[in-house]
């Protein structure tokens, strides 16, 4: 049963390295036109959509593969279905606590199982 952590940890660790990749090949000219957003903003909110993922792949008491995550100023969103009101409760406190997020807006469904 050692497989699943680190299935987990991969999967994080996948996440984060795809995260930096797409940071690093950003420039100014891929900045969104016609909107406040800076490019500064951009990558911060990718950075923080990548460590909310990570932090929920790798938390014991959230399913997450059907979790789908969000952010546009810091404002994180969630979506998808859990299997749980108590995992939904979970994956908004997690989604809460990572650095630099403002606010969590938790648009998870419950479907039992």
């Amino acid at each position: 049963m050692k497989c699943i952590p680190l299935l987990k940890t991969a999967a994080a660790a996948a996440c984060v390295a795809f995260a930096l990749n797409a940071n690093a090949q950003t420039t100014s000219e891929n900045a969104p036109s016609g909107s406040s957003e800076t490019m500064g903003q951009h990558v911060d909110d990718a950075t923080i959509t990548t460590k909310v993922k990570a932090e929920l792949l790798s938390a014991k008491n959230v399913k997450s593969a059907h979790i789908h995550v969000k952010t546009r100023k810091g404002i994180v969103s969630l979506t998808g279905s859990v299997p749980s009101a108590e995992q939904r409760d979970n994956a908004d406190q997690i989604a809460q606590n990572v650095e630099g997020v403002q606010s969590v807006k938790n648009h998870l469904k419950v479907v039992p199982k």
